[in-house]
């Protein structure tokens, strides 16, 4: 009797210690508001080719805010190999929206074909900011949803960056343009900014053709355009990449030094080539930083679902070898 006494005494005096013996047990309810409460928000950011200096520095720019920020926000980094390979850029919107990310992060390749399904995206819940390149307004309409875009403004960019190149021109000179891909909304503003200001100055622009964004193409096609309009004092690149491959093209027909040449991002290898002469300017949209804005609106709306959805303009600065000393 003792014994059994002993052993009652012991099993409540255990029961007391152990924190919710007598509680009750939580609802499912109640699991599911914890849960949510200690998850973090999960972003994807979606970009265009990683090949690209300019969203190589982009995707390092973001995975160093996750870093300083790891308690607040988890990041997932994707890119396509080619800017063009827009059944892939699709294909991982889908793939994000399936994984659960709280909101997505996105540089569309087309300002056309991404619209549907970000749609999609937005109909499962999802937060979506287009960055880098501006979706088209009229599909948008068409698809009745409203996504915020963070980024610059290209066409004033590119005026900037035609304006300081006129300033190195005679009137009447005669200049050549790449553009980048025409369904993407920043190609068309950055050709706009560039033909606004050679208008302004009286200079003309005697051939203007797509690179698709592409090195190796700008430099086949410049090669052609010098051969045919032998006159030509300079060449506008709607980005960097583009211009490194008209300046190989420029050195190829032995012409460095008689051809100006300009791009638009700020690459790196661009901005050694202004050090050296070899390009004349370019436009810093400052793309380490863009997703990062672009990450911080997602978080905010991802706070709060009611917040107002707007966009928001972010900085464009023209780069010269005067900036870079």
């Amino acid at each position: 009797m003792h014994e059994f006494r002993r052993r009652l005494i012991s099993g409540l005096l255990l029961c007391g210690l152990i924190a919710g013996c007598t509680s009750q047990p939580e609802s499912p309810e109640q699991s599911a508001e914890k849960n949510t409460a200690d998850k973090k928000p999960k972003i994807a950011l979606i970009m265009k080719s990683l090949a690209n200096d300019f969203f190589s520095s982009m995707a390092k720019g973001a995975e160093s805010h996750q870093q300083a920020h790891s308690e607040d926000y988890d990041l997932v980094v994707n890119g396509i190999k080619d800017e063009r390979d827009l059944s892939r850029q699709v294909a991982l919107v889908e793939e994000m929206v399936s994984s659960g990310v709280d909101a997505i992060v996105i540089a569309p390749a087309d300002s056309k074909a991404l619209v549907p399904a970000l749609r999609r995206a937005r109909e499962a819940g999802v937060v979506v900011i287009n960055i880098d390149n501006k979706l088209d307004s009229e599909i948008l309409q068409a698809e009745k949803i409203s996504i915020p875009f963070v980024g610059p403004d290209n066409k004033a960019g590119a005026k900037k960056v035609g304006d300081y190149l006129a300033t190195k021109l005679n009137t009447g000179d005669e200049v050549i343009l790449l553009e980048g891909i025409r369904t993407s909304f920043n190609g068309t503003q950055r050709r706009l900014g560039f033909e606004a200001a050679m208008t302004a100055a009286g200079i003309k622009i005697v051939d203007s053709q797509s690179a698709q964004w592409e090195m190796s193409m700008a430099n086949t096609l410049v090669s052609s355009m010098l051969s045919e309009h032998p006159n030509v004092k300079a060449i506008l690149a709607a980005n960097d990449s583009m211009a490194l491959g008209a300046l190989a093209a420029v050195r190829n027909s032995g012409k460095v030094g008689e051809v100006a040449i300009v791009g638009f991002d700020n690459i790196p290898a661009v901005q050694q080539a202004i050090k050296e002469g070899q390009i004349l300017a370019t436009a810093d949209q400052h793309g380490g930083e863009l997703a990062v804005f672009g990450i911080e609106h997602a978080l905010r709306l991802v706070a709060d679902p009611e917040a107002k959805v707007e966009d928001r303009e972010t900085p464009v600065d023209l780069i010269t070898a005067e900036v870079l000393k």
